[in-house]
């Protein structure tokens, strides 16, 4: 791993030009922010934020309210940042409740 080029040195990778959806292997542009956070390990003021299309939106939001982490969802004006909250970041969500770390196995 070259940390250099991860932080804009020559050579380094662009991102991309407009948000896209968290959704696993998704490059759609994103058209949602789906807020969320885990109340065991985040405070309650806390938001993490999803980004998501218009495809798979109800499937990000269901993911995170079947694990009671689903929060609110709000639309992603196009030209502006994703909503500011306090140490959030947009993350890539799992493609299937089976690439989820955090799953219990039973």
């Amino acid at each position: 791993m070259d940390l250099l080029n991860t932080l804009g040195g020559d050579g380094a990778q662009p991102g991309p030009q407009s948000p896209q959806c968290s959704r696993k292997d998704c490059r759609f542009d994103a058209t949602w922010q789906v807020l969320w956070n885990n109340p065991k390990v985040h405070a309650p003021e806390r938001r993490k934020i999803w980004l998501a299309c218009d495809e798979h939106r109800p499937w990000l939001e269901n993911y995170l309210a079947q694990r009671l982490f689903w929060r609110s969802t709000r639309p992603l004006d196009a030209g502006t940042a994703p909503e500011s909250f306090s140490d959030t970041a947009p993350t890539r969500a799992p493609s299937t409740p089976d690439d989820d770390p955090h799953r219990r196995q039973l």
